[in-house]
């Protein structure tokens, strides 16, 4: 009887590793490990981004999938991660420091995999949810390390309400959750399914005040109004629009007088300014407006292939002034805190046009209705307007954010719209 039953399992076990379907459950399972673990841990992520990647290989569809890439949602990432590689011939840098800046680009490889696995999967909607409990878990861990700083993981350089990494990335999740939620929040209201959309608003609620009590990034104050401006106009009617903003302005009002350190947060920009423009301090923002007037003096100097590869940081150090007094224009960095900047300076105009040609194409994607269409299209929006200030689209962090919410919400709108078609033409 037992040496029997270890033969049903074994020919289970065989049959399930012969089967397409339960490779691509596991590929699905990884994913959401993936998102689940990326608030916390870049190393988990990563083990679980390279154990995905590799469950999908032994029953890819080569013919299929190489067909998915002459699509320019695909082509475009493609083309900067080969531009960046084809950049380090013309580039002056170390090869070494030509490769690294190859690196912050090779995700993007994962989009058209992401993309095609999840035109055929069912089951995207479980890394949106994957994510958002882990946000959730995060926020209380939040308070906690705010009440309790000895409990954070994250000791150098400490800050308040961050348990693992940094304040930004914690404000760039909260941000995504907490505006993501509208959606299914108005749609459950509008079926008057009441109780589950109160505990969603509740959930979102709870993101904007940690933001406001706890910690937030300047990059968040400015892009969450952006995000609900967009889905206002995308969402509500004009009289619901002005209904709801006028609730936020009262808001945000008793949000700016009941907390200091938001109050704190934003006049760090008017006093940051002033002393990097009097006295040339370098301030957070002094910083930004320094790399960003020396790096369009770099794109002036290079304009249609850039410096190549690699080569900000050796352009900065010799563009420094001599070091002293904490002036801005001594500081040096290998990352201009601008997207399109950091685009620009390494591969001039030919990069900015595939660069903004991927935020274009993304954009259009998620051109209709539906749950998958608004969390892809504002995890574009996000990512567009936070490049403003930092080159999140290679940052690891904020990177992953964007490949994994493109290229998820991206393949479920695609076998959407194949669903569509293939009931169209069964009509017909």
């Amino acid at each position: 009887m037992t040496v029997l039953a270890r033969e049903t399992t074994g020919e289970m076990l065989l049959r399930r590793l012969r089967s397409p379907a339960a490779w691509r459950e596991t590929v699905d399972i990884f994913a959401v490990l993936t998102a689940a673990s990326l608030p916390w841990s870049t190393s988990l992520a990563g083990i679980f981004n390279a154990l995905m990647l590799l469950c999908m290989v032994p029953f890819l569809d080569v013919r299929a999938f190489l067909e998915s890439l002459k699509r320019p949602i695909c082509a475009a990432p493609i083309a900067l991660v080969l531009l960046a590689l084809v950049g380090t011939l013309w580039s002056d840098a170390t090869w070494g420091a030509r490769f690294y800046a190859v690196n912050p680009t090779v995700k993007l490889l994962m989009l058209p995999l992401l993309l095609y696995h999840f035109e055929r999967s069912p089951r995207g909607h479980w890394i949106f949810i994957a994510f958002l409990v882990s946000c959730a878990l995060l926020s209380v861990m939040s308070w906690l390390v705010a009440f309790y700083p000895n409990l954070a993981l994250k000791t150098d350089p400490p800050e308040r309400g961050v348990f693992v990494k940094n304040y930004i990335d914690q404000s760039q999740e909260f941000a995504l959750c907490a505006v993501a939620l509208a959606y299914p929040i108005v749609t459950l209201l509008r079926e008057k399914r009441y109780w589950l959309a109160g505990l969603l608003t509740a959930l979102a609620l709870s993101f904007f005040v940690n933001m406001t009590f706890v910690v937030v990034s300047r990059t968040a104050l400015v892009t969450i109004p952006i995000m609900l401006g967009v889905f206002a106009l995308l969402h509500l009617k004009w009289r619901s629009i002005a209904i709801i903003s006028a609730a936020l302005l009262a808001g945000a009002v008793l949000a700016w007088q009941a907390s200091p350190r938001l109050r704190h947060t934003a006049e760090r920009f008017t006093n940051d300014y002033a002393r990097y423009v009097e006295r040339g301090e370098a301030t957070s923002i002094g910083l930004r407006l320094e790399f960003w007037r020396k790096s369009l003096s770099f794109l002036a100097e290079a304009p249609i292939m850039g410096h190549g590869t690699g080569s900000t940081r050796g352009l900065f150090e010799r563009a420094a002034a001599p070091a002293g007094q904490n002036r801005a224009s001594a500081e040096v960095i290998g990352n201009p805190h601008n997207q399109t900047l950091n685009v620009a300076v390494q591969w001039g105009a030919i990069g900015i046009l595939i660069l903004y040609a991927i935020w274009i194409l993304h954009l259009l994607l998620f051109r209709g209705e539906g749950l998958a269409n608004w969390i892809g299209l504002l995890v574009v929006v996000q990512n567009v307007f936070t490049s403003l200030f930092n080159s999140h689209l290679f940052d690891f962090h904020e990177g992953w954010m964007y490949v994994i919410g493109v290229g998820v919400a991206g393949g479920m709108v695609i076998r959407a719209q194949r669903g569509r078609a293939k009931m169209g033409e069964a009509g017909s």
